[in-house]
């Protein structure tokens, strides 16, 4: 579908943000229910899951699609799996490990910055002078979501939160690179659909994540029990059924639909899901500063949509 056929596009593109950003907070909470497992079993375990599943459930149509594909599109792939995937995961499993989910969630909730004005530079994009108030709300919620976080005093483990931070700046970097990348690819394949490309992504990343396994072996030796293996395999599954296949196929489908300035911008509700769960999990309600940082979330997606729509208007009023 063509991004800019209208309300109902944009309508449906960003309430497929939204369930994307609800089943991908769950990637949060993940390193949090099996602590007893490293950042790369993490990634292993999710990955070899996706993986498995994308396998099975791309196999009928694999001989007509494969044919779709060619090197270029392949090379794409590989690199859009350790962007958006592998190595994203294992940077985002060290930081919440080390640094915790809040100041993760500080980090993270950078993206719709680094996204949005990497967009604005698109052909016939919305100019970043219009998309400035969006940008400003969203850099004062991820602010707030992260403040208490950052200026608690420290007790000694000063070097654990740096490591923590540098991860959690890794990982924004590397799903910038994966958000751009994906809305670009996806805009050039009409004959591929979301869902095929997604589960093609996840192939490519169960094929990646095979290839850890030697090094998480040599790393970590623990002698864990069947019951914590289990658990890994349980949480392993979950997140790669409701994050990396549904997630990803609401993401890509959104991401053929709206614009990447305002792609930009859906990813705010991975942080804002991520929060709610880590809240439950925690069974306490937000604290003023991060009922505020719902607020100004909330007010910078409403801000971003205004700005396009406004742009849509100038357009059509100039046709006209």
């Amino acid at each position: 579908m063509d991004r800019t056929s209208g309300a109902g596009a944009t309508l449906i593109g960003i309430l497929c943000g939204m369930g994307a950003g609800a089943l991908w907070g769950l990637v949060f909470l993940a390193p949090e229910l099996v602590q007893a497992f490293g950042p790369l079993q993490l990634t292993i375990g999710r990955y070899l899951s996706y993986g498995l599943i994308s396998a099975i459930l791309i196999a009928p149509r694999w001989r007509t699609l494969s044919l779709k594909i060619g090197r270029r599109e392949w090379l794409g792939l590989v690199w859009l799996a350790l962007a958006g995937n592998t190595l994203y995961y294992i940077l985002l499993s060290s930081a919440v490990q080390i640094g915790g989910i809040a100041m993760t969630s500080l980090v993270i909730g950078f993206l719709p910055v680094a996204v949005t004005i990497i967009g604005s530079r698109d052909r016939d994009a919305v100019p970043l002078s219009k998309l400035m108030p969006s940008l400003l709300l969203c850099a004062a919620g991820a602010l707030c979501i992260g403040w208490q976080a950052v200026a608690a005093p420290l007790s000694g483990a000063a070097g654990a939160q740096a490591t923590g931070l540098l991860c959690a700046i890794g990982a924004l970097l590397s799903w910038t690179g994966y958000a751009v990348g994906n809305s670009r690819w996806l805009g050039r394949l009409d004959s591929v659909s979301v869902h095929d490309w997604n589960l093609l992504t996840g192939i490519v990343t169960g094929a990646q994540s095979l290839l850890l396994i030697p090094i998480a072996l040599v790393l970590d030796r623990t002698d864990h029990s069947g019951g914590a293996w289990a658990q890994l395999a349980g949480v392993s599954i979950g997140v790669a059924l409701l994050a990396s296949i549904l997630g990803n196929a609401l993401w890509n489908r959104m991401s053929r639909l709206l614009p990447l300035t305002l792609v930009g911008q859906m990813i705010l509700f991975e942080t804002l899901f991520a929060l709610i769960y880590g809240f439950l999990w925690e069974r306490r309600l937000p604290t003023p500063l991060e009922t505020a940082a719902f607020a100004l979330v909330v007010l910078s997606v409403l801000a971003c949509i205004a700005a396009h729509g406004q742009g849509k208007a100038r357009t059509v009023a100039a046709v006209a």
